[in-house]
């Protein structure tokens, strides 16, 4: 360690800087309103190419894509072509393709990487946690034992050992 001008005494801390993060904090790319023309990420996704809107699985009227921001490694989720913002907005076929789209995020995470447990969910409406309210959609987050060490726990820190577009590879390619 060196010493630099202007930053106080070094001490033996070593950082662990994510600025990517600061556009989620920030709140860039959040749609400004509620409808499918207020810039919802959700409605942009499937008009990309799978490797840039980082798309595991395209189904007939749901998808499967990795959170942007995820809490762990292989951090899915499932969304519906259809912007809608609850769940009993869904239509039949979109129900049974969600169900169905979980299970092979289930299958793909524990084929790729192991998964030893899963957190799957949705949070309907902002005062419940939905980052992105307007848009349904299902979050299956991979867990595994020791997952939670000090860094999420005090540090607010996740660190990530694999960049999205390798994940996003590794998971396409376990998909059934």
């Amino acid at each position: 360690m060196h010493d630099q001008a202007g930053a106080g005494a070094p001490d033996n801390f070593q950082r662990l800087w994510t600025p990517h993060r600061m556009a989620y904090i920030k709140g860039e790319n959040k749609p400004t309103g509620n409808g499918p023309e207020d810039g919802c990420p959700f409605d942009a996704i499937p008009k990309m190419s799978d490797e840039d809107g980082l798309i595991v699985a395209r189904g007939e009227t749901v998808y499967a894509v990795l959170n942007l921001y995820p809490y762990n490694s292989g951090h899915l989720m499932v969304v519906p072509y259809r912007h809608v913002s609850d769940y009993d907005e869904l239509v039949a076929a979109e129900l049974v393709e969600l169900g169905e789209f979980t299970q092979k995020s289930l299958r793909a995470l524990r084929k790729a990487s192991g998964a030893q447990g899963f957190n799957v969910g949705m949070n309907l409406g902002h005062v419940a946690g939905a980052g992105i309210a307007a848009h349904l959609h299902q979050h299956v987050v991979p867990r595994w034992g020791g997952d939670t060490n000090f860094m999420p726990v005090v540090a607010q820190t996740k660190v990530l050992p694999q960049l999205l577009r390798d994940t996003r590879q590794l998971l396409a390619d376990a998909w059934d």
